[in-house]
């Protein structure tokens, strides 16, 4: 990802918040030299600084076939908004777009319910609690033979994150009456997207100051 110095952001604790946050995710692999990509819910846990990201994809996507070799891209994107050079005070300006985006990359593990039942198990109980923690209990009281098609129909992955990048393009690079008129315009838009934005934008100049 183009990272500007003025938006990069290498923060684990806040990315992985981020992630968290967003974890409805573009997964991308290649597959026979060919990008191919899922929209997919992730599971972001930590711990003693390892970051690993846990889903599923069903068996009719090829996709997992990318796996346990070739590094896939996990993309999560929160909040963003067209910001109008109108905003800045230097009528030499051109229009942008401010955005968060975070990408992590890992090679995925593949988990499938005849090899590993355990595994699987743990991870469709992990995304429940994450999504859904109410579900669980009637989730197992269904029958074993439902809930071990369900399972037998998708591929399960754990991918350790080995890189991590991070992009906070809030308008960093403008002086500061341009930032607090484009996050005063943000706030009162009607676009709870945009007012996001300028809740972000907000937050980052405060943290910065």
């Amino acid at each position: 990802m183009y990272r500007p110095t003025a938006f990069r952001e290498d923060d684990v604790d806040k990315l992985v918040s981020f992630m968290k946050a967003n974890s409805f995710a573009t997964l991308v692999s290649i597959l026979d030299g060919v990008p191919c990509a899922s929209h997919i819910p992730l599971v972001v846990t930590e711990e003693d600084g390892v970051v690993k990201l846990i889903g599923h994809l069903a068996k009719q996507n090829s996709q997992w076939q990318a796996f346990e070799e070739l590094e896939s891209l996990a993309i999560f994107t929160g909040a963003h908004a067209y910001i109008s050079p109108a905003l800045y005070e230097k009528r030499e300006s051109v229009p942008t777009w401010n955005y968060i985006a975070v990408h992590a990359y890992g090679i995925p593990q593949i988990i499938t319910f005849n090899s590993s039942p355990e595994l699987m198990n743990k991870m469709i109980d992990g995304m429940v609690d994450n999504y859904e923690a109410s579900y669980k209990e009637h989730w197992h009281s269904l029958s074993t033979g439902f809930r071990e098609g369900m399972m037998n129909g998708i591929f399960g992955f754990e991918m350790i994150v080995t890189r991590l990048e991070g992009k906070y393009k809030l308008s960093q690079n403008r002086s500061q009456a341009d930032r607090q008129n484009v996050s005063d315009a943000l706030l009162k838009s009607s676009d709870p997207i945009a007012r996001a934005i300028g809740i972000e934008m907000k937050q980052n100049f405060e943290s910065n100051k």
